[in-house]
């Protein structure tokens, strides 16, 4: 089994930067791709990014260029970074983790998950 934390959500103003970060424990060795969803009230939850197993990144159109996604595999971390922060970007973060080399927009194609850390951008 994996097990998932975040860490690095807060309270921020906009334009203002948070990084988040992932500490991935238990059977990592099976971890490929890894990820980062949100989810805001009232809406669907979405990928934010994701990094492949081979280290590929892909971002979603809103946060492209504002985001960074990174992971150091040996301390079985993985970070994002998020500058020039929005409202728009409120939202719970999820990290996610899977056993398949390519990152998926899918949450449920995802084997393990994160509780989630809140950001909150206020205007």
């Amino acid at each position: 089994q994996v097990q998932l934390v975040e860490s690095g959500g807060d309270s921020v103003a906009a334009g203002g930067s948070l990084r988040l970060a992932c500490a991935a424990s238990g059977t990592t060795l099976s971890i490929n791709a890894m990820g980062w969803f949100r989810q805001a009230l009232g809406k669907q939850r979405e990928l934010v990014a994701a990094v492949s197993g081979r280290g590929m990144p892909k971002y979603a159109d809103s946060v492209r260029g504002r985001f960074a996604i990174s992971r150091d595999n040996g301390k079985n971390i993985m970070y994002l970074q998020m500058n020039n922060l929005k409202p728009e970007d409120t939202a719970v973060y999820y990290c996610v983790a899977r056993r398949g080399e390519q990152a998926s927009p899918s949450w449920s194609l995802y084997d393990y998950w994160g509780q989630g850390t809140q950001v909150t951008v206020s205007s």
